[in-house]
């Protein structure tokens, strides 16, 4: 199967199940929303070593927010109910709450719910006070620069963590063009986040190690171009530039959505050869999604 005349290889990504919820991110200006946004979601590419995954999903104009304000989604993502709550907890409190003007709204309805905003009420020391905005429960905690809101409870369900492909291009120039160019027809599918720094996986990592046991990841080195002539590679003789996109989302389709969206883009870039995608034989994920069936 080719698109644009670059090869789709016939392989699969393979995907697991996680806790996800999404929060819109209010502030003053488009900007200071994006800062908030910003900090709420750092340190979260991926939880082989980071507390959570996270990602800022799409801008929000002030027409459709509950406070009338410019605002940016995120989304935070964690194996657990209970890690999911701490980080929320520490993820509004100490990012958003702290950051100016800003302000943090439920985005993802759901029966299953964490009381996030009524436990960080109580950082107001008695002056906070609960108010009903646009049928929300919100709270407003009295700070130096105003008073902060946030909703009493914030929705997470079931979601899709792991969607991925592989992009191989003949230099690593063009491999970076392309990542960008999926990256940003990524950013137009709602409910979807790419997590890794600028959205492009540098570091594809298998499970375990090769050599050391205390290892819980290592370099995936069938993926590295510096290592094509020294292991059994999977990457062809002519492409020296490979980078990894890595989707999360709320469900399966809406991962595929994006998968299919981001390879669209990276097939319209002159120099890419191929695209694969990452799995572990099925031994990780319930999720099968295969780069075939996308289309």
């Amino acid at each position: 199967m080719e698109i644009n005349g670059v090869e789709i290889k016939d392989t699969y990504a393979e995907g697991f199940g996680i806790k996800v919820t999404r929060i819109l991110v209010t502030a003053l200006t488009q900007e200071l929303a994006k800062v908030a946004a910003n900090e709420a979601t750092g340190y979260a590419t991926s939880v082989i070593g980071c507390p959570a995954e996270a990602g800022i999903d799409c801008f929000v104009p002030a027409e459709y927010t509950p406070d009338g304000r410019p605002g940016y989604v995120i989304m935070i993502c964690h194996a657990g109910k209970k890690a999911l709550d701490h980080e929320l907890m520490e993820r509004i409190g100490m990012c958003i709450l702290t950051a100016p003007t800003a302000a943090a709204f439920n985005c993802l309805e759901s029966e299953n719910v964490l009381k996030t905003g009524f436990k960080l009420s109580y950082f107001g020391d008695g002056f906070q006070e609960q108010l009903d905005i646009d049928g929300r429960t919100v709270y407003s905690i009295p700070i130096m620069s105003g008073d902060f809101l946030v909703e009493s409870e914030f929705g997470y369900k079931d979601g899709v963590a792991g969607g991925n492909f592989f992009i191989l291009a003949k230099d690593q120039i063009t491999g970076v063009k392309a990542a960008q160019m999926a990256v940003e027809a990524i950013s137009k599918v709602e409910g979807v986040i790419t997590p890794f720094p600028g959205g492009m996986v540098a570091s594809g990592s298998k499970v375990g190690s090769n050599e050391y046991a205390f290892l819980p990841a290592s370099t995936n080195e069938k993926m590295c171009v510096t290592l094509k002539d020294k292991v059994d590679s999977d990457i062809r003789e002519d492409a020296d530039g490979v980078f990894e996109i890595v989707i999360d989302g709320i469900d399966e389709e809406t991962v595929k959505a994006a998968m299919r969206a981001g390879i669209v883009a990276a097939c319209s870039v002159d120099g890419v050869l191929e695209i694969s995608a990452g799995n572990f034989d099925g031994k990780l994920g319930a999720y099968i999604m295969n780069l075939h069936d996308l289309f």
